[in-house]
C-alpha cells in the first residue's frame, strides 16, 4: 500500500516530457503577449528624435518623459478625463442593470412573449438603421450635445443579455420556486438570488461595457464633437495625435509655447504615448473584476 502510494506522486516519463512542452509553450505565449505592451512603453519612454531611429526593444534607448509632459500639457486633457471617467462609471452600471433585469425576464419560462422579445433581439445583432438614420433619431431625442448620449443608445446590448441568460438558464429554477414559496416578489428574487450568483457573468459583461465605453470617441466626434463640456479623454487624444502630425496648429487653446512641444516631438512617440495612457486604466481595474472569473465559477453549480 505504501509502495503504490509513493508511485502515484511519481510522474511518468510521458507526463514529465508533456509538462516541459507546456511550460515552453507556456513562455512563448507569456513573450508573444507581453512583448508588443513593453515594446509601445519603452518608445512612449524614449526620445522622439531617437526613436525615429528605430530599433527600440523592450528598454527605451534614451530615457525620457517628454512624450507624457506634451500630452498632460493640452488644457483639455482634465476634462476629457473626467467625462470619461463618468461615461464609463455610469455607462457600464445601467448597462449591467438593463441587461441583467431583460435577461432575468426572458430566462422565465412563463413570460409568454420570450420568444419574440429574443428573436427581436437577435436582428438588431444583425441589422443597423444606419449612421445618418441613427443621427436623426438622435437628434430627434435631444441627445445631440448632451452626457446621454454616451449612455441610453447602448445601454441595453444584445449579446449582453443572452449572455447572462444563458448564464441564469444554468442555475436550478429550484431556487426561485422556493423563494416563491417564501413570498419573495419577482424584483426580489432578482436582486437578492440571482444577481448574486450571477457575479461571474456580470463580471465579464462588465469588463466588455467598461472597455467599450472607455475606449469609444467616435460618438463625441459625431455628437460632441463641438461641445467642450461634454468631450472625451479619446477625443481629447485623438486631436493631440492629429495636432502632432500637423505640427501642433490646430490645438484648442494652443499657444506658441505648446507649438514648440509639438514640433519636438514625433507622432509615433506621441501614439505610444497616448496607447499607454489610454490602457493603464482598464489594466487597473482588471484584477478586480479577475477574482470573479476564477473563484465565482463554481456559483450556482448543481451536485450530481
Amino acid at each position: 500500500m505504501a509502495r503504490a502510494t509513493a508511485g502515484s506522486f511519481n510522474a511518468t516519463r510521458g507526463e514529465k516530457t508533456f509538462d516541459v512542452i507546456n511550460i515552453i509553450i507556456m513562455l512563448v505565449l507569456l513573450v508573444v503577449t507581453l512583448y508588443p505592451f513593453l515594446n509601445v512603453l519603452a518608445i512612449s519612454l524614449n526620445n522622439s528624435q531617437d526613436t525615429v531611429r528605430g530599433g527600440i526593444s523592450i528598454f527605451p534607448r534614451q530615457f525620457t518623459f517628454e512624450n507624457y509632459r506634451v500630452i498632460f500639457a493640452y488644457e483639455g486633457l482634465l476634462q476629457g478625463l473626467q467625462v470619461s471617467v463618468l461615461r464609463t462609471v455610469v455607462g457600464t452600471l445601467l448597462g449591467l442593470v438593463s441587461a441583467s433585469m431583460l435577461a432575468f425576464t426572458l430566462s422565465r419560462v412563463d413570460f409568454q412573449a420570450r420568444r419574440f422579445v429574443s428573436v427581436f433581439l437577435a436582428l438588431t445583432m444583425y441589422f443597423s438603421g444606419g449612421l445618418i438614420p441613427v443621427y436623426l433619431l438622435m437628434r430627434d431625442l435631444n441627445l445631440i450635445g448632451t452626457f446621454w448620449i454616451y449612455v441610453l443608445p447602448g445601454m441595453v446590448g444584445a449579446f449582453n443579455v443572452f449572455i447572462i441568460r444563458s448564464f441564469i438558464d444554468g442555475l436550478p429554477y429550484a431556487l426561485q420556486e422556493s423563494a416563491k414559496l417564501d413570498g419573495a416578489n419577482d424584483f426580489t428574487i432578482y436582486w437578492r438570488i440571482i444577481l448574486p450568483l450571477c457575479k461571474p457573468a456580470l463580471a465579464t459583461i462588465a469588463l466588455f461595457l467598461a472597455v467599450g465605453q472607455w475606449n469609444a470617441w467616435f460618438d463625441t466626434y459625431l455628437y460632441n464633437g463641438s461641445n467642450e463640456t461634454w468631450t472625451t479623454l479619446q477625443y481629447e487624444l485623438m486631436k493631440v495625435l492629429q495636432s502632432t502630425q500637423q505640427g501642433g496648429a490646430n490645438m484648442r487653446g494652443s499657444n506658441e509655447d505648446m507649438s514648440k512641444l509639438m514640433n519636438q516631438v514625433s507622432p509615433e512617440s506621441i501614439k505610444m504615448a497616448i496607447t499607454i495612457v489610454v490602457t493603464v486604466p482598464i489594466l487597473v481595474v482588471y484584477p478586480f473584476l479577475q477574482r470573479y472569473f476564477v473563484g465565482g465559477m463554481t456559483l450556482g453549480a448543481v451536485k450530481a
